[in-house]
Formats: C-alpha cells, sequence, structure tokens
C-alpha cells in the first residue's frame, strides 16, 4: 500500500482487501461468507428492494436480512449463504483444483466487482 499526504492526514492506499488492511486474518468459510452477503447486499441495493421483500423471497425473517447486510455473519453457513443466492436467481458455478501447497484457498469471482 502506499501512502499519500494531503494536508498533514495520512491516507493510505487500500489494498483492495479490507481485512488485510486492518490485519485481521480470515479462513477460507469467512471470506465466502463475506463475499456472498456483499452480492447479497449489492443486489438489495440495485433491486431497490426492501430487507422485508427480500425475506419473502428467502423464506426467512427481515432481523437475518439486516444481519447478512450488516456482515453480521455468525449465524450463517456457507451452505445458507448460498441457497440464499439461489433464491434470488443466482447461478452459483464452483470450480475445485488441487492447489501445490498443503492448504488451500477461496476465491469468490463475483460480479459485485464490476460494479463501481
Amino acid at each position: 500500500m502506499s501512502d499519500i499526504r494531503d494536508n498533514e492526514i495520512l491516507i493510505e492506499q487500500s489494498s483492495g482487501d479490507v481485512f488485510a488492511d486492518l490485519d485481521i486474518e480470515l479462513d477460507a468459510k469467512d471470506r465466502m461468507k463475506n463475499a456472498i452477503a456483499r452480492e447479497i447486499t449489492h443486489l438489495v441495493e440495485s433491486r431497490g428492494l426492501t430487507q422485508t421483500q427480500v425475506a419473502q423471497i428467502l423464506q426467512t425473517d427481515q432481523a437475518k436480512v439486516s444481519n447478512i447486510t450488516r456482515g453480521r455473519l455468525a449465524g450463517f453457513s456457507v451452505d445458507r449463504l448460498v441457497n440464499f443466492l439461489i433464491l434470488l436467481g443466482y447461478d452459483v458455478d464452483i470450480h475445485l483444483s488441487k492447489n501445490s501447497s498443503e492448504k488451500g484457498r477461496v476465491t469468490v469471482h463475483s460480479p459485485v466487482a464490476m460494479y463501481g
């Protein structure tokens, strides 16, 4: 990251990963959950839907939709969030490949990256 000074205020440029910028390590499941939650949040905003309307589509309650849009994901499994995406009309494509290191990683290719 590069630093920029603006009238004595140090502005640190983001790496594009807010969690890494804050020295927060996420495991693969948490990265997936965050990516899915961002996508659901973007969908709610872009379609102009209320949380109640989304809750009806997801067959859940508005409080759970609120938790998702606020990034409070502790009560949600990856499986449940993927099912929510499917109910919202998303296609979910999972590609598995062997990693040369001992641990694998999760990379989410989301259309949200295309939004400005």
